[in-house]
């Protein structure tokens, strides 16, 4: 299997096939989240509530078995002496704002789903879930330029 992983991409770039992966699920809970953010609009709160957990479940699982371990790989060696070069500074800012939104967006599955003690459990929803909506988009977005700027221009 992980030999599979790491051939050639499939989407036209220098990207192993992992990357092409991660990017396109990425997207998948990019647009899963944004459609549960429409269903809240139109107040259909428990379809939200599933959808925004798919999504979560999803980027995170992407996040744990494919990016952390390119980044430890990769990137985190390079840690300090390279961030001024390449893609280091790009890709450790993608991995810092990735992971508080991955967290957050734990955090507020698990208080929606009432698996934090009653002592974690917010009241107001709408800011905690706008900030890890803004979040993973600036992370997805982030995403897509570390993509682009290492398996298109090979930098």
């Amino acid at each position: 299997m992980n030999g599979l992983l790491n051939g050639p991409g499939f989407l036209g770039t220098n990207a192993p096939v992992h990357a092409d992966v991660a990017l396109i699920l990425i997207l998948v809970s990019a647009v899963l989240f944004t459609f549960g953010w429409r269903l809240a609009v139109r107040k259909r709160y428990k379809v939200h509530q599933w959808v925004q957990t798919s999504a979560v479940i999803l980027s995170t699982i992407v996040i744990l078995f494919m990016m952390i371990n390119s980044f430890l790989i990769h990137i985190l060696p390079g840690i300090p002496g390279k961030l001024n070069q390449g893609d280091y500074a790009l890709t450790t800012v993608h991995a810092l704002v990735g992971s508080v939104a991955m967290l957050l967006g734990i955090f507020i599955v698990l208080r929606a789903n009432k698996l934090v003690p009653k002592a974690l459990r917010f009241r107001n929803y709408k800011r905690f879930m706008r900030t890890s909506y803004v979040l993973y988009m600036l992370a997805t977005f982030l995403g897509v330029i570390v993509y682009i700027t290492v398996y298109v221009f090979g930098i």
